[in-house]
């Protein structure tokens, strides 16, 4: 598997996340911070929200009243993170692999995403460096969160991807196209051959990948 299908494919949830931005960002942006109260979960305030990422106080403004229009509760849940992300690919099963990037989201592993974990999450993953990004794309591979990337935790993600998109989606590709492709990329990953990815030999693989970097450039600029 080349390092640009790699990416493009473990990266598809970013664009696909930006569609729902575009429209989060056409709401009103009358919301005040006085409205923050009204949640059951109350967030950091905008203005330490604004430290923490990259985005603008309207920005957050926007996003904020998309996300309680979707949550009022101002937290998501797993079951409803699944049945909001399911619709951006009908043409598949999103069900495992939105439950790896709810996990990758769930920073405090409580079992709900806050507007905080979102937005901070989100602000990496479309504005943050080279190295804050595949940080993240890093602990998204690392399903138990040992520090560690196994075969079988990429090859999961994979499968799910594949799942995800469907199999109409890529009608050429064998039903062990993933396993192969995880065979090739973890062995350029796996430096010393001891059958786990740590972060630095996942970052200077990635690094040094020309189509990986190429890749990363979707994200530039998508709000």
């Amino acid at each position: 598997m080349s390092g640009r299908c790699f990416w493009e494919l473990t990266s598809t949830f970013g664009l696909k996340m930006d569609r729902m931005l575009s429209g989060l960002a056409l709401l009103d942006n009358g919301e005040t911070e006085l409205e923050l109260s009204a949640l059951r979960h109350q967030p950091e305030g905008l203005d330490q929200l604004q430290l923490l990422t990259k985005f603008t106080k309207k920005e957050l403004q926007s996003l904020y009243r998309g996300f309680k229009n979707e949550c009022p509760s101002g937290l998501v849940d797993e079951e409803t993170f699944k049945l909001i992300y399911a619709q951006f690919f009908p043409q598949g099963d999103a069900s495992m692999y939105a439950h790896f990037l709810f996990n990758a989201f769930d920073l405090d592993r409580s079992g709900a995403i806050r507007f905080e974990d979102f937005v901070i999450g989100l602000s990496i993953l479309l504005r943050g460096t080279v190295h804050e990004k595949l940080s993240w794309a890093f602990n998204l591979y690392d399903i138990n969160k040992d520090g560690y990337i196994t075969k079988e935790e990429m090859l999961a993600i994979m499968k799910s991807i594949y799942d995800m998109m469907g199999r109409y989606t890529y009608p050429m590709l064998q039903e062990d196209a993933p396993f192969e492709h995880v065979e090739k990329f973890f062995q350029k990953m796996d430096k010393n051959q001891d059958g786990v990815v740590t972060i630095d030999e996942f970052l200077e693989t990635c690094q040094k990948d020309e189509n990986i970097m190429n890749s990363m450039q979707l994200f530039e600029n998508v709000i």
